[in-house]
């Protein structure tokens, strides 16, 4: 089944509240959205979220990139999921000059990715989550229901105790907070969450990387008391040659974020020494594909990872994210399906927002197992072009 048309969408999502960590203030989010089109008249969506910060991508480069994807040498016609699944694996933007880590474009490939998978996923009554047991067999799971936790951004005093309270009353197992945020006492929040959250809270921390080797030290050698799982790219990207060190006089677990983009980063960690853990996130990772066999190289390099996502995430990507984390195994944490809670447009006609303690209950249907109202995406669209067709 062959395309019959790709349409990309520069969309601005607005936010329902200010979100801000130590890298980023945001009111809104900018994405790309990917419509694709196949012969029979089957449509799938996918989605990107490109940060400067994070792969050096923004929505000009992301757009600008798609724009110039060599579509019609790429895109065949399989004739059943096995082969499509073959042909999305190989798909390719062009080379970024510079770009040494291999991720510049990757929330665009992302957002291709998944609208190839959507597609061709309803074209032959596949899910997402049908990927896994034909790609990473080690991996493979079949959950009915997963488990998100929660993120605190810049919340600090008594709206930290009482969050932390509520979260507690709900059911919530995990949180992640973060810090390094300029003018807040990272060790006071760490103990009131500690405190409100209750014993048995798992407390991750989030430093977005806002820490120097010194900071980070001293504020974990404070917190250490309150059982803290991991800390989450302490340092900046440019300085994960200390990270070994850091780990070692720390005794705490390092992840990485920023740093973990690609299969390169990936394999420069683990010469290095570097973390512990992945955060694995569809769109900074290039989509469902290249995260998939990032999990795979974690697993059997011993690390371990956990399902992240990125701010302002509409419907789509939640779906996708649901998709994996109910189907591939080892996942320390799960971030993600904030939509309600977040999103002030929704894409999706069904919502999928985490219930009480995170609870979510597993995706089934073909593709991404859930529709997208175009109205929706109409109304905060700033700019569609038809990229083939």
């Amino acid at each position: 089944m062959r395309v019959r048309s790709v349409v990309m969408y520069c969309v601005r999502i607005p936010l329902r509240r200010e979100i801000r960590h130590a890298s980023h203030v945001r009111l809104h989010t900018d994405s790309v959205v990917v419509k694709v089109t196949l012969a029979s008249g089957v449509t799938g969506y996918g989605e990107g979220l490109p940060r400067d910060y994070v792969t050096g991508e923004t929505l000009d480069v992301s757009t600008e990139l798609l724009r110039k994807t060599n579509l019609k040498g790429q895109l065949g016609n399989p004739a059943d999921w096995d082969h499509a699944l073959t042909m999305i694996s190989r798909i390719r933007l062009p080379e970024v000059p510079g770009d040494d880590r291999k991720c510049v474009g990757n929330a665009a490939r992302c957002a291709l990715e998944i609208a190839l998978l959507d597609a061709y996923g309803r074209e032959f009554g596949k899910s997402l989550a049908s990927i896994s047991p034909k790609m990473a067999p080690e991996l493979t799971q079949n959950l009915p229901e997963v488990r998100y936790s929660i993120v605190l951004t810049s919340t600090k005093g008594r709206k930290l105790a009482l969050r932390a309270l509520a979260y507690r009353l709900y059911g919530f197992r995990q949180a992640k907070l973060k810090v390094g945020i300029e003018g807040q006492d990272d060790v006071q929040r760490v103990a009131t969450l500690r405190r409100w959250g209750g014993k048995h809270l798992g407390i991750r921390l989030d430093a977005n990387e806002a820490w120097t080797t010194e900071v980070g030290r001293e504020t974990l050698e404070k917190t250490k008391t309150f059982g803290i799982q991991w800390v989450e790219q302490p340092l900046p990207h440019e300085n994960c040659h200390d990270l070994a060190d850091f780990r070692k006089a720390t005794g705490i677990r390092v992840m990485l974020d920023e740093s973990l983009c690609s299969m390169i980063d990936a394999e420069r960690a683990l010469a290095g020494g570097w973390c512990d853990l992945f955060n694995l996130r569809l769109s900074k990772c290039g989509g469902f594909l290249p995260t998939l066999a990032l999990a795979q190289f974690a697993k059997a390099n011993g690390l371990s990872c956990q399902l992240g996502c990125q701010v302002g995430e509409t419907a789509i990507l939640s779906a996708a994210g649901r998709q994996f984390a109910q189907s591939v195994s080892g996942l320390e944490a799960l971030e993600g399906s904030y939509d309600k809670h977040l999103v002030a447009e929704a894409l999706g006609t069904k919502d999928i927002t985490f219930g009480t303690g995170g609870r979510a209950p597993a995706l089934n249907g073909p593709g991404l197992g859930i529709e997208i109202r175009p109205e929706a995406l109409a109304r905060v669209t700033q700019m569609e072009e038809t990229i083939l067709g």
